[in-house]
């Protein structure tokens, strides 16, 4: 079956604000549809920045989101949303405030508990507060998606809702935001958002319809992350590295990732590597994995990102490694905290994540992974 015809859906929140000083347009929007008593959950960085976004009437700020967020951060959470008893939800802040916005509406005030609906399409409705996103980082790509992730403390790994109940009714994304976010931080989120446009391009599911998106997004990344990690108030990288994490999440809803996030995830929920950089860290060697099986692919999204490159294995992971440790990010394993004696563990957790390593262009066997791992050691 062609790629063409196969049935694919396409979902985007019905609004999209974008643009720099476009923040204050939620507080318009909001009043314009008469809400008046508004939660915002955010960081402990970003909560202070609450009073951008312009909103009026009776405003809580939630300001307790920790990266890497677990079920005992979403029970603090759930809390707040029902002391606040809020008409409008605001996730404002990077992929992990966003996500626990999402969960807050959907199950503030509902019956279902959170492991009653953990996997796609279980959430019966959405709660009463319509919902916004407003990201804070580029990189996610978590404003225009119906996903949310939580870590199960007990295990160790990732719980993902899908539900399309947790669409966002407005997308606000303003460049300016992200001006503070500190270069490393600028570089690893950066290639997160590039990340998730490279294993939809390359995935299993991958679709013409969403590989228009991938490419160009891997082409922003490319031609702008550099110019943004040396000069954070460059706004029109800002600008570029915003719509490159927004077309990332437009990837993420009908394609979804692959491996690559499947072998970053034990990074993030084991040893607190942040999201961002576990990606960074692990997507030369698995983009070079997956060569062999995509190799037309891979030559354009190398091209996107300006590397030279041969058709070889070698060659592609040279390229990809130089592009990600040009941004002075870490790139081994041992320098971010994770011993050596932990990388058997990691390859069963990564080898247990089936939504995602079934989606990869090439099977991942638990000894490849396993070999990545002691590769990026």
């Amino acid at each position: 079956m062609d790629t063409l015809s196969k049935p694919i859906v396409m979902v985007r929140p019905p609004v999209i604000e974008f643009g720099v000083g476009t923040a204050e347009r939620l507080g318009v929007w909001a009043e314009q549809r008469k809400f008046t008593r508004i939660l915002v959950i955010s960081d402990a960085f970003n909560a202070p920045r609450a009073d951008a976004l312009g909103l009026k009437g009776e405003v809580t700020v939630f300001g307790e989101v920790r990266a890497e967020p677990d079920t005992n951060d979403l029970n603090k959470v759930l809390a707040a949303a029902n002391q606040a008893d809020a008409d409008l939800i605001v996730g404002f802040g990077g992929g992990s405030a966003m996500d626990l916005a999402k969960l807050a509406a959907v199950l503030a005030g509902s019956s279902q508990t959170f492991a009653e609906v953990v996997g796609p399409n279980k959430v019966a409705s959405r709660g009463k507060a319509a919902l916004a996103q407003v990201p804070t980082t580029s990189g996610t790509g978590s404003e225009a998606g119906i996903r949310a992730l939580v870590t199960d403390p007990a295990t160790q790994s990732k719980l993902a809702v899908e539900s399309i109940h947790m669409l966002a009714d407005i997308a606000v994304i303003d460049p300016a935001l992200t001006f503070s976010v500190p270069p490393r931080i600028t570089a690893a989120t950066g290639v997160d958002a590039m990340a998730h446009c490279v294993e939809a391009y390359t995935n299993r599911k991958a679709h013409p319809a969403i590989d228009l998106y991938a490419i160009e997004g891997v082409r922003l990344v490319g031609k702008y992350l550099a110019r943004a990690v040396a000069d954070g108030n460059d706004a029109e990288a800002r600008a570029g590295l915003s719509l490159a994490s927004l077309y990332g999440g437009y990837c993420l809803g009908p394609v979804n990732t692959a491996a690559g996030h499947a072998l970053a995830y034990p990074l993030g929920t084991r040893w607190h590597v942040a999201h961002g950089a576990a990606n960074a860290l692990i997507f030369p060697h698995v983009l070079a994995f997956n060569t062999p099986a995509v190799p037309e692919k891979t030559a354009a999204i190398l091209d996107a990102l300006s590397l030279k490159h041969s058709s070889t294995v070698g060659s592609v992971f040279e390229a990809a490694h130089a592009f990600c440790a040009s941004l002075d990010i870490e790139m081994k394993l041992s320098k971010v905290g994770v011993p050596e004696t932990d990388l058997g563990i990691m390859a069963d957790d990564a080898f247990a994540i089936r939504r995602l390593l079934d989606n990869n262009p090439r099977d991942l066997s638990r000894a490849d992974i396993l070999a990545i791992y002691e590769a990026a050691y």
